[in-house]
């Protein structure tokens, strides 16, 4: 027994004094975002450095009080999609037609300007046909609009018609320790926020929960409860600045067991530049498919470290193929920045626009080569894209070409996206939200509102080909009213 004891003592003190000096020596840099200070194209960073110390109850007191004002509360309210029989299902409100009536849910958001832009999780407001956002102090309600999303990284930023709201102060989410103390700070259910505290527990991690045809998975795990109702809440350091917006838990149940997800701030804060500017993310591409080094690859090319990922393949007269870089070649270094997964990777990736130029380090046969190539954007070129979606209220859904790189991936020559489903013909042919449609009755098509006219025309049998979101191809045969 008294082994024991002295076992618990010492580890305590232990701890102590490993909590102690890790915090005296711990000095990092931070950018802070100022989004209300933005010229047409950049946004204005200011470097702050701060000096770290002991760990005590003030520090958790202070980040709590920094961050929690700018935490709202999400209710959304949205039509369900699939057509449900009222015979079998009692409790639930339906239309004339059998259509299931609202359906509400909710998550956290966080103010990033004073005058009312709001950053949040994709999930949060998918499908939704109204957005209300309650300001933490909940006498303040708001009717929100989408300003823009981006499924790849589960972003979306709204705004709201406000002056002088309490908002968020960016942090360097690059400067992110392990181990490192934060908080994750929600909204759930209109309670006011929820902050629970706990630790960085690994940087860059892919859990594979985006389902996109180009996924950016970057997350920053951390054992600070995040539960449902808090996805899109803040992810704030000890001086409240945020590293990351908190998206998803790893559980088997939907409750907390010690893991969750956040969104590293560095991508977030480039995310919401672009939304707010163009309406679409300015997304950098190489013309590569990069894949993780297992151990059984990695003896294969007999690499002896952790470094680099695998170029699985190149498409022709990319970026990349006119650089020289071949499918077998590993990446080991991005602009300098050793790359040790293909999270790591895509984040870097992220952080870039088609023009830029970027300096990719890479092993072939042993021997260590550079190449330097600009990124193009998905349309093949290097401009600067904006959003353009057409909109069909009589079919209920919204169509946008396929880009070009999206087509090169895929195999084929045309194909128009098809998603944001509501009720109309598309719902009722049974689409599901991002099929892309390749031929309308044996007949391709270019330009969505080509493909529009046609359909809002078409009665009687018809057939159709496509890709479902999960890359199946298939052709079937419909009757449309």
């Amino acid at each position: 027994m008294i082994k024991k004891i002295a076992f618990v003592a010492v580890s305590f003190v232990s701890g102590i004094l490993g909590a102690y000096v890790f915090y005296s020596l711990h000095s990092p840099a931070v950018l802070v975002q100022d989004f209300t200070k933005k010229t047409k194209t950049e946004s204005n960073f200011e470097a702050i450095n701060y000096k770290g110390s002991v760990i005590n109850n003030s520090d958790f007191v202070k980040a709590s009080s920094t961050s929690t004002p700018s935490v709202v509360f999400i209710k959304t309210l949205s039509k369900q999609n699939n057509y449900i029989d009222p015979h079998f299902d009692f409790f639930s409100q339906f239309d004339f037609f059998g259509q299931r009536g609202p359906v509400a849910s909710s998550g956290s958001g966080v103010i990033v300007t004073e005058n009312g832009y709001i950053v949040t999780n994709y999930h949060v407001i998918k499908d939704a046909n109204t957005i209300e956002v309650i300001l933490n102090n909940k006498k303040q309600s708001y009717q929100a609009k989408l300003v823009g999303s981006d499924p790849s990284t589960d972003i979306a930023v709204l705004k709201i018609e406000a002056k002088q709201l309490p908002h968020i102060v960016f942090g360097n989410s690059d400067d992110l320790q392990i181990g490192e103390w934060v908080l994750a700070v929600g909204n759930p259910f209109n309670l006011t926020s929820t902050v629970t505290a706990g630790i960085v527990s690994a940087k860059g991690r892919n859990i594979n929960i985006v389902n996109n045809q180009f996924p950016i998975e970057s997350f920053i795990q951390t054992d600070a409860a995040i539960n449902p109702g808090n996805s899109g809440g803040a992810l704030v350091d000890l001086e409240g600045r945020l590293v990351g917006i908190n998206t998803a838990i790893s559980s088997q149940t939907g409750s907390y067991i010690g893991y969750g997800f956040a969104i590293p701030s560095n991508i977030v804060s480039k995310i919401i530049k672009d939304l707010i500017d163009f309406k679409e993310v300015q997304r950098g591409y190489t013309g590569m498919e990069i894949s993780d080094i297992d151990s059984r690859l990695a003896q294969k090319l007999s690499i002896s470290n952790n470094l680099g990922v695998y170029v699985s393949s190149v498409l022709a007269e990319s970026p990349a193929d006119k650089a020289g870089i071949r499918t077998g070649d590993v990446i080991v270094k991005i602009n300098g920045k050793d790359i040790d997964s293909k999270a790591i990777f895509d984040e870097l990736m992220a952080y870039m626009r088609p023009g830029d130029k970027a300096k990719f380090t890479f092993l072939r046969n042993g021997k260590e080569t550079e190449a330097s190539f600009g990124l193009i954007n998905k349309e093949g070129n290097t401009a600067i894209l904006r959003k353009g979606t057409i909109t069909s209220e009589s079919l209920g859904a919204d169509f946008q070409s396929l880009p070009k790189l999206e087509k090169d991936k895929l195999g084929i020559k045309n194909g128009i996206k098809i998603y944001n489903i509501k009720r109309g013909k598309i719902n009722n042919i049974g689409l599901s939200e991002g099929f892309i449609l390749i031929a309308l009755n044996k007949k391709q098509y270019e330009k969505p509102e080509d493909l529009i006219t046609d359909f809002e025309q078409l009665k009687g049998q018809v057939v159709m080909e496509g890709i479902m979101p999960n890359g199946g191809r298939m052709v079937f045969s419909t009757y449309v009213y």
